[in-house]
């Protein structure tokens, strides 16, 4: 009995030996099955269309790229006609914009292969569909988008553009930190070493793969000569789009009016009633404005919100754009290349009006920046200029909750010397950050 039981026992042991040593499949010729996912770009799947891509070139026209691809004249101008009420192809195409052509591949066996689309990129986003596989139709798209929210911090040593480029960080942080967020409260070139910021930002990407730079800042903290200061985000007005950024106790971090309606520009000649001009002999000819010296070409921005008054060309002014900005203020932008707005249209602050020229009597190119008061030319850097509109009463308590959580946030970021880290939190494609 004992040994019918021991050689159970033994039996079983190299049976479960057995087991262990057999590996899953092995010799099998089962193969484990790879699923390819299906490319779709434009709403059209690689798997039944050829892609083939170009770009316009200088000479070319919506006939001429067709026609050059098998399709004739009567049915080119057929499918103008039925397009032109939701694009007008014969006339928008622009040298250097991208476009495709989408071949189906059940004809790709045919000796002439002809096209049955045609899309044409106006944007990095933006594209038209011109489909005439069967029936012409026309319509317009966006490629899907990606805004990935992250977090970053910085000690400064030197420069906030040098700490951002030692951290691979876009250098765009650093104009929005400067320009948008802390123009009125820190001066950037008289940073301090051992000054530091935090910011809470989000990074746009384009079908996943393109990633066309930082979209906005939502929250930062910046440490400057000992003071601790906080800024938030805030959409003030949804109709016309204006945000801000406001501080901890709801004050508007900016001013009303721009130090300059130009970027990386110096002043060359300043408001001065007692100037004088050798070229008309040393005669007194008053300088009712402050010039900015830029190349040509370089945008041109509302100093604060407004509508625009005058958009016209007079001579020695050149082309100019004025804004009227409340019953007290009213700026001018002087000898423009062209003008970039209409007379009746509000802008906001930091709007391209438009580009530096040499129109009118001027001797290089620059902007001559008018700034009334009350009817009255006066120096704007002479003016205690007001800060910008704060938040609302009925606003202020909305912005105060809005605000708990993403301070908590920034609050919690320890400021560290590695690589930014990006946050877990990835919005959803094709939602615009509120």
């Amino acid at each position: 009995m004992q040994l019918r039981r021991l050689i159970a026992i033994t039996l079983l042991l190299v049976f479960v030996s057995a087991c262990k040593d057999v590996k899953p499949n092995e010799d099998s010729n089962v193969q484990p099955v790879v699923v390819k996912k299906e490319k779709v770009e434009f709403g059209f799947s690689e798997k039944h269309y050829e892609f083939k891509r170009d770009t316009i070139r200088k000479g070319d026209t919506f006939g001429i790229i067709l026609d050059r691809n098998h399709i004739g004249y009567p049915k080119i101008f057929q499918i103008a006609e039925k397009a032109k009420d939701t694009f007008d192809i014969a006339r928008k195409l622009q040298v250097g914009k991208p476009y495709t052509l989408l071949f189906p591949k059940e004809n790709l066996s045919d000796s002439i292969k002809k096209p049955s689309a045609f899309i044409y990129q106006q944007s990095l986003e933006d594209y038209v569909v011109i489909d005439f596989k069967d029936s012409i139709q026309t319509y317009k798209g966006k490629k899907p988008i990606r805004y990935v929210e992250k977090t970053a911090t910085g000690v400064i040593k030197n420069s906030i553009s040098e700490t951002l480029e030692e951290k691979g960080l876009s250098y765009k942080l650093a104009y929005i930190l400067a320009d948008d967020i802390y123009a009125w409260t820190i001066d950037f070139s008289r940073l301090q070493p051992g000054d530091r910021f935090k910011v809470i930002y989000t990074d746009k990407y384009i079908n996943d793969s393109i990633y066309t730079g930082v979209h906005d800042v939502k929250a930062a903290y910046f440490e400057h000569k000992g003071d601790s200061l906080y800024a938030f985000e805030f959409v003030t007005d949804s109709i016309k789009g204006i945000r801000d950024y406001f501080n901890e106790e709801a004050k508007n971090m900016r001013r009303a009016f721009l130090k300059s309606p130009v970027k990386f520009g110096r002043v060359s000649s300043r408001y001065n009633l007692k100037r004088r001009i050798a070229y008309y002999g040393y005669k007194i000819r008053p300088h009712k404005g402050t010039d900015f010296a830029a190349p040509i070409g370089t945008p041109i921005m509302a100093t604060a919100n407004g509508t625009v008054i005058e958009s016209t060309r007079r001579g020695g002014n050149g082309k100019y754009v004025k804004i009227r900005h409340n019953d007290t203020y009213t700026t001018q932008y002087l000898h423009m290349s062209k003008q970039a707005v209409k007379k009746g249209q509000f802008v906001k602050q930091g709007d391209v009006i438009g580009y530096v020229g040499m129109t009118g009597n001027t001797g290089g190119p620059h902007v001559c920046y008018r700034f009334w008061k009350n009817g009255r030319q006066v120096d704007p850097f002479k003016q205690k200029l007001p800060q910008a509109e704060p938040i609302g009463d009925s606003l202020k308590v909305k912005y105060l909750e809005h605000i708990k959580p993403i301070k908590k946030r920034l609050d919690d970021i320890f400021f560290l010397d590695a690589e930014p880290k990006e946050k877990v939190n990835t919005i959803t494609e094709d939602q615009s950050i509120q």
